[in-house]
């Protein structure tokens, strides 16, 4: 890729639209009594997907910028589980009765800091509370580092059938300079203990663009990581934003790749995992020719959501815990991101939503052009607007920097339908920020 095009387009500040509108246009305007009137309004007969914010880490990852706390007691962990379980049932009661689950996932933080039998019950409670659709999709995220085989067969037990491992990088030079000490051994042993207990799909996660990390040390993670022949892969640009997450300041900006370099490493994982027969998916998902991610980008069935790329195509998701972001069929809401305000608002018997976003429906458009960008690097325009009740004339032509991107040869744009070329797919995110009408008032 062009120098001068990494240099123009590659901004690690635009939002990576796993959302539209982003996070920044929430308000504090919508709150809990908009919340739970939007619950109580959800479809009874619509499958929903439940997400699980476990906000606990036993080490701080410098390189992190999810909301965690770093805990080696487990009072804490205790303590929050019950306030987690009175929210399930303050859910629950503002629901329609019986609302069919057909997708669950526990994120962190680590979830798997619950002791095993804490999980165990705590997916029995969803179970009374809620009809899970079969076969329904169970993910929980993992540390290999403090998985155990009691914890494998106790997911097992669960119902887990899908699990997440955080990788990063297996070059110990890069694991010093971001606090993450995991040999190949620890994460080996991790994917065969699931194995062993049924839960068959696998995820592994990789970074790029992270201190003192080379094009060779992330070839050599990334072939390291095909060797245990996951379902997928994520393979993420890392985002410095010391200003906004603090232990990124333990960081050595100095260490950290220019755009072109990280460029150069994301092609180079790219072209490793498709010569191991793995399909690229979207932006930085990449996944066997069975895995559900797969066969969701054949059919068109791709969808973008909080988590990422999925074949998840509920409209509804339930978030829950501090920060936890839900989108409802009015729009979007989030709970407060401090465990002790979530807290106490949880034990006040309220909501904990803090802030949120209503929908217009000009908003809807954008969000499926950008989701169809995201997901298929490409969009149509007219049909998309169309489907919506409106003209896709007007959005063509406010999205002023379309005209930029295809002079420049990014994208090529017939009758409408907008495609990013092949070879410019690792700016899409520029591509999809050409639609979004809140760009300019983002806080950077």
């Amino acid at each position: 890729m062009q120098t001068s095009i990494l240099q123009k387009y590659c901004d690690a500040r635009l939002p990576w639209y796993t959302i539209y509108p982003t996070v920044p246009e929430f308000s504090m305007a919508i709150g809990p009594t908009d919340c739970e009137k939007w619950l109580r309004c959800l479809p009874a007969e619509e499958s929903v997907s439940l997400y699980f914010h476990i906000p606990f880490c036993r080490s701080v990852c410098w390189y992190c910028g999810f909301p965690t706390t770093i805990t080696r007691r487990h009072v804490p962990i205790l303590n929050y589980l019950s306030v987690l379980r009175e929210e399930i049932r303050l859910v629950a009661d503002r629901v329609p009765q019986g609302l069919p689950v057909s997708d669950v996932h526990f994120g962190g933080g680590t979830p798997t800091v619950i002791e095993p039998a804490e999980f165990l019950a705590l997916m029995e409670l969803l179970r009374r509370r809620f009809a899970f659709r079969k076969p329904a999709t169970l993910a929980v995220e993992i540390d290999p580092r403090t998985f155990t085989v009691e914890m494998a067969e106790f997911l097992g037990a669960a119902g887990v059938n899908r699990a997440s491992l955080g990788v990063q990088s297996f070059d110990p030079n890069v694991q010093k300079a971001i606090n993450r000490f995991q040999s190949e051994s620890q994460t080996t042993a991790a994917v065969e203990n699931l194995r062993e207990h049924g839960i068959s799909r696998i995820n592994l996660d990789l970074i790029f663009g992270l201190p003192h990390q080379t094009v060779r040390s992330c070839v050599e993670s990334a072939t390291a990581a095909v060797a245990m022949r996951p379902d997928r892969l994520a393979v993420f640009g890392y985002a410095h934003v010391p200003s906004y997450m603090k232990r990124q300041r333990l960081i050595d900006e100095a260490a950290l790749p220019d755009n072109v370099v990280r460029a150069e490493q994301a092609a180079a994982v790219a072209d490793t995992l498709v010569a191991a027969g793995y399909s690229p998916i979207g932006l930085d998902h990449f996944a066997l020719p069975d895995d559900e991610l797969a066969l969701a980008q054949k059919t068109g069935r791709l969808r973008r959501n909080s988590l990422g790329y999925s074949a998840d195509t509920c409209k509804t998701l339930i978030g829950f815990g501090p920060s936890a972001i839900g989108r409802l069929g009015e729009g979007y809401v989030q709970n407060e991101v401090a465990t002790g305000s979530y807290s106490r608002d949880i034990r006040a018997g309220r909501l904990a939503t803090s802030k949120g976003y209503r929908l217009t429906d000009e908003d809807r458009v954008r969000a499926a052009i950008i989701e169809r960008l995201m997901c298929d690097l490409e969009a149509d325009v007219p049909a998309i607007s169309a489907a919506h009740g409106f003209s896709g004339m007007p959005f063509l032509h406010s999205a002023e920097r379309l005209a930029m991107l295809a002079n420049d040869g990014i994208v090529e744009i017939k009758k409408g339908l907008i495609r990013v070329r092949q070879e410019h797919r690792f700016v899409t995110r520029a591509v999809a920020a050409a639609f979004d009408a809140y760009l300019d008032r983002l806080p950077y």
